[in-house]
């Protein structure tokens, strides 16, 4: 059954507990998940987004729990990833004329992907639908995450159903931040913002200016995963720290990141670590093995650092795969404003630090030294020398 929100609004999404990778391997979910669909009983009934796919049967059945089909006048999709709308063909084969309200671009990937010639009614921002004593107002908010997303409120009960805005990775029966432990739902959300929102940052900042000039009451944000906001403290700190993170945001960090094949880019990784003490000591200073991190917080690390440096002993000419994929995600996150530089072993050739250079300038990275090699294991004189390469390194930034 569904969980009751307010008088209007129930719940009715699926709480994924198993959920432990997103995206095919892409995005680690160790808090596991949620879909949050949000069914609104007004004059009208409204069902807000479905689930993914593998629970669409499911989420059926629990739906005819809650409500006649037949009852709902309208499906409004924020956004059609399959998580989202994986259970729409089940559910239109049992309402297939109910209207399906959807961005022009929400349409176009709803046909692609189900190739289904549904009741569309596109809608764009400052569109509205009449539902009795509430009103729905449609706000495009394209590539928060995908060019088809939108965000729906509701006037009378002042709820933001943002969809993969504001957002986590949690999964929580509870379903409101303010039952769950905050500090782990805020990690949550900076990992989810880090590696799934971040590279539309300029989107974000322009679409949280509009929102708030808008000046909409917002008594509850009900995003499309994870829990809930709906206490005001917890509303600001959320819409704040968005502000902050959509803004080049960066702490006084410098993550260090590494590969190592017999242990000689690990140590190289703990002098720089050194170096920098020496220079910054309150500078905080995160160690990285890309063979032991999870990918995904290395990223969020990423996004935090103002700095990083990245290491790999030389192997074929070139730098390990753990390194190779690391920095092709990194690049992906469209970093603006972060130095770097880069830092290796080698045996005879030793190409991985200025291969490493390239892809992090490539990547938008101000790489603010030439890399560091040592040759085979640093001995004592080599460890003091990439110690003072640290030193240099804090000193640049």
């Amino acid at each position: 059954m569904g969980k009751r929100i307010t008088d209007k609004v129930t719940w009715v999404g699926k709480i994924d507990w198993e959920l432990k990778s997103f995206h095919g391997d892409e995005l680690s979910t160790f808090a596991g998940s949620s879909y949050n669909a949000y069914l609104i009983r007004d004059e009208k009934t409204v069902l807000i987004d479905t689930v993914w796919g593998p629970y669409d049967r499911e989420f059926v059945a629990r739906l005819k729990e809650e409500i006649d089909l037949k009852e709902i006048d309208y499906i409004v999709m924020n956004h059609n990833e399959s998580d989202h709308s994986g259970a729409l063909p089940e559910l239109m084969r049992e309402i297939p004329d109910v209207p399906i309200y959807c961005t022009k671009k929400g349409e176009g990937i709803l046909r692609g992907l189900y190739h289904q010639d549904w009741n569309y009614v596109n809608v764009k921002t400052g569109d509205t639908l009449e539902i009795g004593d509430s009103t729905l107002t449609f706000i495009e908010a394209s590539m928060l995450h995908w060019p088809d997303t939108m965000f729906t409120y509701m006037s009378d009960e002042n709820i933001l159903f943002s969809n993969d805005g504001f957002g986590q990775h949690y999964a929580s029966e509870m379903l409101y931040a303010d039952a769950e432990n905050m500090n782990h739902v805020i990690d949550e959300a900076e990992k989810y913002y880090a590696n799934i929102l971040s590279p539309f940052n300029m989107f974000v900042k322009k679409k949280l200016a509009e929102i708030l000039e808008m000046n909409l009451p917002i008594d509850l944000i009900a995003p499309s995963h994870g829990v809930m906001w709906r206490r005001p403290e917890d509303i600001q700190t959320i819409i704040g720290l968005y502000q902050k993170w959509c803004d080049n945001y960066q702490e006084d960090q410098i993550t260090i990141i590494y590969d190592t094949m017999w242990q000689s880019t690990r140590h190289m990784a703990q002098a720089l670590e050194v170096g920098i003490q020496r220079k910054s000591p309150n500078t905080n200073i995160k160690l990285m093995n890309v063979a032991k991190e999870d990918k995904n917080d290395i990223l969020t690390e990423v996004f935090k650092s103002k700095a990083i440096l990245v290491g790999s002993p030389t192997i074929a000419n070139g730098y390990s795969y753990g390194i190779a994929g690391i920095l092709e995600m990194i690049k992906g996150l469209k970093i603006k404003g972060r130095k770097a530089a880069a830092f290796g072993s080698y045996g005879w050739s030793g190409e991985a630090a200025k291969l490493i250079s390239a892809h992090l300038e490539e990547a938008g990275f101000e790489i603010v030294k030439e890399g560091i090699r040592v040759q085979w294991a640093p001995d004592q004189s080599s460890t003091e020398e990439v110690r003072s390469y640290g030193e240099e390194f804090a000193e640049a930034l």
